[in-house]
């Protein structure tokens, strides 16, 4: 089984979940990772060479999910759109340069690790997960744990991550910390703003979201 991994701190509670799942069960042999940013797992899992992952919504919507999802109720802090004259992507993004833009929001998209450095500089944003909100009053799904096959196995993946308080250990966390630059308080008070239950008021975003740019 090869899983899209993405190394963005959002996803942080997550692997360290798939770290001891993967070595209490029958998967520990067979589990292998290919990493890369939203856009590049993309088109991995379209092309059949990962078998799993999160994956851009806006690319989602064709594949089969379970009920995990990155989501923002609110503000999410690692999305943002720069102020700027002109509109420029994030190369790295799929779905937060349709939002910037279903959004009418003019300026140079940025999200992940780099967007989180930046916003803890209190420099000039929007926060996209908080624009889409005060608009809708609804949360953003920015991904989906979408897989080809073997769905009773991310079903319990699903039941099994949902029901545990992830506790980062420390040595997991200064790794992030060095490798993102961000403070290690920074981290954790990042990751109150970021939910991963697909429930029903998630739902009816996403579908707000589809309906918005299938219309």
């Amino acid at each position: 089984m090869v899983f899209g991994k993405i190394e963005y701190l959002n996803l942080l509670p997550f692997h360290v979940f798939m770290k001891r799942f993967t070595s209490n069960t029958q998967q520990s042999m067979s589990m292998n990772y290919k990493k890369g940013v939203p856009s590049d797992i993309n088109k991995k899992f379209a092309t059949h060479r990962v078998d799993a992952a999160f994956i851009s919504s806006i690319t989602a919507q064709k594949y089969r999910h379970v009920d995990l999802g990155i989501i923002a109720k609110k503000e999410v802090r690692s999305v943002l759109v720069i102020p700027h004259a002109q509109s420029i992507i994030d190369k790295d993004s799929a779905t937060s340069n349709v939002l910037a833009r279903i959004l009418d929001l003019k300026g140079e998209v940025i999200i992940g690790d780099k967007a989180l450095r930046y916003y803890l500089q209190n420099r000039p944003h929007v926060d996209l997960g908080a624009e889409w909100n005060r608009r809708y009053n609804l949360p953003f799904v920015f991904a989906l744990l979408c897989y080809h096959r073997d769905k009773k196995i991310y079903e319990k993946i699903e039941r099994n991550f949902l029901k545990q308080k992830i506790r980062i250990p420390q040595y997991m966390l200064k790794q992030a910390s060095i490798r993102t630059n961000i403070a290690t308080k920074d981290i954790l008070e990042y990751l109150k703003y970021i939910s991963y239950d697909l429930d029903t008021k998630a739902k009816l975003g996403l579908k707000k979201f589809y309906n918005k740019v299938n219309f």
